[in-house]
């Protein structure tokens, strides 16, 4: 005689079922809610820092020190963990995109005539070898500049300056639009414009492999068009974080200005104000015309109606004096406006070195030796060389005749808004320029 239940007994438990499958689809409801930033940012890490192998930029004999830091910092959370993972994939020994195709000698295929000649690879790394230490003065002279940064954005500095105390959190997505990032190489490079940015931006192109031609990465910087160098879309800027990771942004970029090297190159302040003058202004740059110089030439020189286009003005020897130029930055209503354009915006505030540790300080005056020193740093020298330098660069002993027509009282004031670009970035006050 078989058993059956009970009519009750089997709706207990059908209830019991039913209470027990409702309890875990909110415990897993409740589970993906709690970790749901953490996997997010999980995705979102791996997919942005593991774009190619980092061991140009890590020596081998720092492997070891690398992993032993990343278990002494962590702090228990899934993000500690996740850092700690991906950290293996930055030191990897191996990066298929730093090989290029050559054919196999002659003596190799001799066997093979009526084939096509073998191809093999071979590292880039076989161009050029470094085996010199690097020159103890150029280590110093780096020391000192960052020391002068790190010294002057101290709290313990009497000098004071308008974002000085602010936090990296609190710049606008905006201002970080200067700060370009290799993944492939681990390089963050905050650019000035007037300070040989446009060849840096080249080297950027180079190692990112951003842009093609025939279907293969540019080698040469200089093969390189120049309408494609400042094209906002052929860069990846920490600006551009936000619209593809949204919330993760900050994390993102906090994560690769710890484990990436950060680098700027920058200028005497007055002299790149001259240097942004000529190139802007005595130059036909229709849209720098429309924009500013209108503005100038309107407010300052007494053109109620100057021509529409910049070949028209020029035709008629109509362009806004250096002195113009002058009186346009000094005019509170110019900021008032808008920001200053970043070919006149002061170098601290592009790239904000209280709020960004950097690696390396460059100087367009010590350009050459400063382009060697970093690419060797980087362990890219191998793979790119800077292009030689312009001689007919704009140079500080020119200032003296460019602000012959300046009056001191402006020069002064002048001065006083970029006082914070010579003073962080150790560059003296022109004291002959300043008082009569």
């Amino acid at each position: 005689m078989e058993l059956s239940l009970s009519k009750p007994d089997k709706m207990g438990k059908t209830r019991l079922f039913r209470i027990f499958l409702i309890l875990g689809s909110v415990f897993m409801i409740l589970l993906i809610i709690i970790y749901w930033d953490d996997v997010g940012a999980t995705h979102f890490y791996l997919h942005t820092t593991i774009s190619g192998p980092h061991s140009s930029r890590l020596p081998p004999e720092s492997h070891a020190a690398s992993k032993n830091k990343v278990e002494e910092d962590k702090d228990g959370s899934f993000l500690a963990d996740i850092d700690a993972f991906v950290n293996q994939f930055l030191e990897g020994t191996s990066d298929p995109t730093e090989q290029v195709r050559v054919e196999t000698p002659p003596d190799e295929t001799h066997n093979q005539s009526s084939e096509k000649p073998e191809e093999r690879f071979v590292p880039r790394r076989e161009w050029k070898i470094h085996l010199t230490p690097i020159a103890t003065e150029k280590k110093q002279r780096q020391d000192s500049r960052k020391q002068l940064i790190h010294d002057l954005c101290s709290s313990n500095s009497s000098f004071d300056f308008p974002g000085k105390n602010r936090t990296f959190d609190d710049i606008p997505n905006k201002e970080l639009d200067h700060l370009i990032v290799d993944d492939r190489h681990g390089i963050i490079y905050c650019y000035v414009p007037k300070v040989a940015c446009t060849n840096w931006k080249r080297i950027l192109i180079v190692l990112s492999e951003s842009l093609l031609v025939n279907g293969a990465p540019y080698q040469d910087p200089l093969d390189i068009p120049v309408e494609l160098i400042h094209n906002s879309s052929v860069h990846f800027t920490f600006n551009k974080f936000w619209k593809r990771y949204g919330k993760f942004s900050r994390h993102l970029m906090k994560i690769k200005l710890k484990k990436y090297t950060k680098f700027l190159f920058i200028r005497d302040p007055f002299v790149r104000l001259i240097s942004a003058y000529r190139n802007k202004f005595e130059l036909e740059n229709e849209d720098f015309y429309k924009r500013f110089a209108v503005i100038m030439l309107k407010r300052y020189s007494n053109y109620v109606d100057p021509p529409a286009s910049v070949v028209d003005a020029f035709a008629a020897g109509i362009r806004p004096t250096f002195s113009n130029f002058i009186q346009y930055l000094l005019d509170p209503n110019t900021e008032k406006e808008m920001p200053f354009n970043e070919h006149w915006r002061q170098m601290y505030r592009l790239c904000h070195p209280c709020q960004i540790n950097y690696d390396f300080v460059g100087k367009l005056e010590t350009l050459d030796e400063d382009a060697e020193h970093l690419l060797r740093i980087l362990r890219v020298d191998n793979v790119v060389q800077f292009p030689p330098s312009r001689h007919n660069r704009t140079v500080s002993s020119w200032e003296q005749d460019w602000f012959a027509d300046i009056p001191y009282a402006s020069r002064r004031q002048l001065y006083k808004l970029y006082e914070a670009d010579f003073k962080l970035f150790g560059y003296p006050k022109p004291e002959k320029l300043l008082n009569e």
